[in-house]
């Protein structure tokens, strides 16, 4: 996989998660849009002005044609108005008009984009609330995790959760329509799934916890959106993403998905699967919070509770129903669903129980709409940063960790799946402006309160459905902004509602577990280290950059394997290094402009590493064992010379006697050509050499 041909396969966002292939300049494959086999017969498209196979054409002519006059019209008048040519749609006179871009269509798209991510006001409310923010959680706890003063706790979290439902809200309505805007790409933002869990389960920790207080992490997601700001300015951000070993990236992703798994199967913000124990890090749960222990663990009515089953059938199995036929909006309908039977009073499954805390959600439900301005959020930050140095440093390169790569693949895949990738630069229009957009929109995310925000796959939903512009993402942004008026309805979005969703997500996310390379153990040994440690630990930050992560475990493996195999001559390798995922600190394509000021070239020129270094070098293209591809020695500026001939490809180490060559009467036979392992998605020109020539001396 490369820059050339992509495929995402992420669940970034949390909700539906879309396969986009680009295959070539104005050439596009969705959700829903199987390529046709090659002696498959595509059915004929009515022409201009013509019924569809099957409608009458009275029918036609006295009810379909006007309406799509009228479309027409309308689009025809928008498009060639300052509207059409800001935004480059169809027929507006602007040297690079977007051919198949109308005005309808991006307000349809918008709606359709807008729709797979409204769960995300209430999710993303429902987690970081968690944390208490300046809600003051009294001890003892008792063992249903409540509070000695769970009453003022419980008014206090009702108000910080209609804050972030708010603040949610606006952040994803700014941040959407300022990326419409400025990059003119059909893609929306909004606070991402993954990070909202981090911030609040490992950085404040429920009840505040955690390593830090709320203000700190905050502060700390505020210097992360600055740093982004200045590495995509200098060209960094790109070259660092590249760098980063694609096999640890990808697992990443699949312990992220596990780690959300975890959290919807949890008690706090799912349905209630699972819950702590003694003996065991984990058991059964399914019972109702007043069934358990003091430990934790369910003394009675295991797998008996009325709303993790609601959850379980409503937001799990019939959303997954929905997603298998490709609804759009699938995880909404279900989130929908679960909630209004959750809704009406004196149920068993009623988020309104005749309770203190119950009576108060009631009467704030009834309101149904209303604005609630953002009261105990708002510029939390806290700039003295004593006693909390190295914490504070950790978790802002796991949040720039994690927003560099998610937001580079995301955005990189939206811009090839709507046809605005510039295949002679392999990069997108506005790309450093679209990062710089992003950035900024951490910091003012951080400011109202929220976690980071970054680009949503399911952005790919608008672009599926025609949106080529950013007349897509304002859309998108305006019916954010639209929802801060309907507070009521988001705040009483049960946990269980939203359990099955987060483990959906998990679901999508983990299979991209096929793409880590199981063929070589320095490559395996990383990739199972991070995605099992991220959950394990319940931390993203212990399993990406942590002492025994994935990437210490990665340069500490790899590099006693380069010590033994430079300090051997290249005679000892390990099994399988012919496999190894490709890496260098140098990728293929243009340096960053901050490297070129002091470089003489503009480009990494892979191929005169390899014939100027004939030696190993830890991440270089040098290695004998490890190129990508091996380019025989340039003798053009020789003359000509019968005895010249290149040297073997895999030249036999020092003293191993070579194989006798065959009978004269034999033919020799050819060995196929070694191939090539698919380039990673961050650009790197990975190989896979399987030459059958390569001849390695036997360990021992």
């Amino acid at each position: 996989m490369d820059d050339d041909d992509i495929i995402m396969n992420i669940g970034n966002g949390g909700g539906e998660v879309y396969e986009m292939r680009a295959m070539g300049p104005g050439v596009g494959v969705g959700v829903g849009r199987p390529e046709p086999a090659p002696d498959e017969s595509v059915p004929d498209v009515p022409a201009p002005g013509e019924p569809a196979p099957g409608v009458p054409r009275s029918f036609y002519k006295k009810y379909i044609r006007p309406v799509s006059r009228f479309i027409r019209s309308i689009n025809d008048r928008i498009n060639g108005s300052l509207i059409g040519r800001f935004f480059r749609l169809r027929g507006s006179g602007h040297e690079d008009e977007i051919a198949d871009a109308d005005f309808l269509t991006e307000i349809r798209a918008g709606l359709t984009t807008f729709a797979t991510m409204a769960y995300i006001i209430a999710v993303n409310a429902a987690i970081l609330a968690d944390t208490g923010y300046d809600c003051v959680c009294e001890q003892p706890e008792d063992q249903m995790g409540n509070c000695a003063n769970q009453d003022d706790y419980s008014k206090c979290y009702n108000e910080i959760k209609l804050d972030l439902i708010t603040a949610t809200a606006a952040i994803s309505g700014f941040s959407s329509i300022m990326f419409g805007l400025l990059t003119n790409l059909p893609v929306a933002l909004a606070p991402g799934m993954g990070l909202n869990a981090y911030f609040t389960y490992q950085v404040v920790g429920v009840h505040g916890r955690g390593e830090m207080p709320y203000q700190i992490a905050l502060t700390a997601v505020f210097y992360e959106g600055w740093v982004f700001v200045v590495l995509a300015l200098t060209g960094l951000r790109h070259w660092l993403v590249r760098i980063i070993p694609g096999t640890i990236k990808t697992a990443s992703g699949v312990g992220i998905g596990l780690y959300l798994t975890l959290i919807g199967m949890s008690y706090s913000s799912g349905i209630g699967l699972v819950t702590g124990a003694t003996s065991t890090p984990l058991a059964i749960g399914g019972c109702a919070k007043e069934d358990l222990s003091p430990s934790g663990m369910c003394e009675r009515n295991i797998m008996g509770n009325p709303k993790m089953w609601i959850g379980i059938v409503c937001g799990g199995i019939f959303t997954s129903f929905l997603m298998s036929y490709r609804v759009k909006s699938a995880i909404v309908i279900g989130i929908a669903l679960v909630s209004a039977l959750s809704w009406p009073r004196n149920t068993a499954v009623t988020y309104f129980p005749d309770t203190l805390d119950g009576n108060e959600r009631w009467d704030y439900f009834k309101q149904v709409v209303s604005f609630h301005p953002i009261q105990r959020t708002l510029f939390k930050q806290q700039w003295d940063l004593t006693g909390y140095g190295g914490r504070f440093a950790l978790a802002m390169l796991t949040f720039l960790y994690v927003d560099i790569i998610d937001c580079t693949a995301t955005l990189y895949s939206m811009a090839r799946f709507s046809n605005k990738v510039q295949h002679n630069r392999r990069d997108f229009p506005r790309s450093t402006l679209a990062y710089c957009v992003d950035a900024v929109s951490i910091s003012v995310g951080a400011l109202v309160g929220v976690s980071p925000v970054t680009a949503f796959v399911e952005s790919g939903a608008g672009i599926a459905e025609g949106g080529r512009t950013g007349l897509t993402a304002i859309v998108c942004g305006f019916c954010f902004l639209l929802s801060l008026f309907f507070a009521p309805i988001f705040a009483s979005i049960p946990p269980w509602a939203t359990g099955c969703t987060l483990i959906l997500v998990g679901c999508l996310m983990v299979r991209q577990v096929t793409k880590i390379n199981w063929a070589y153990i320095g490559d395996v040994i990383p990739s199972f280290v991070t995605m099992t440690l991220i959950p394990f630990s319940y931390s993203v930050a212990y399993g990406l950059i942590g002492f025994a992560s994935g990437l210490f475990t990665y340069a500490g493996l790899n590099t006693l394997i380069w010590i033994v195999m430079k300090l051997s001559g290249d005679a000892i390798v390990p099994t399988e290094y012919e496999l190894k995922e490709y890496w260098t600190w140098k990728p293929a394509g243009k340096k960053p402009w901050i490297i070129r000021v002091f470089t003489k070239n503009r480009f990494w020129d892979d191929n005169r590493e390899l014939k100027r270094s004939p030696g190993f070098s830890l991440g270089s293209d040098s290695s004998i064992h490890n190129r990508s591809p091996p380019v025989p020695p340039d003798h053009s500026d020789q003359p000509d010379n019968p005895d010249i001939t290149p040297p073997p490809r895999y030249p036999a180490p020092p003293d191993y006697p070579a194989p006798p060559a065959p009978p004269a009467h034999t033919a020799s036979p050819v060995a196929p050509a070694p191939p090539l392992r698919p380039a990673a998605p961050d650009g790197n020109s990975q190989s896979r050499e399987l030459g059958a020539s390569y001849w390695r001396a036997p360990l021992g």
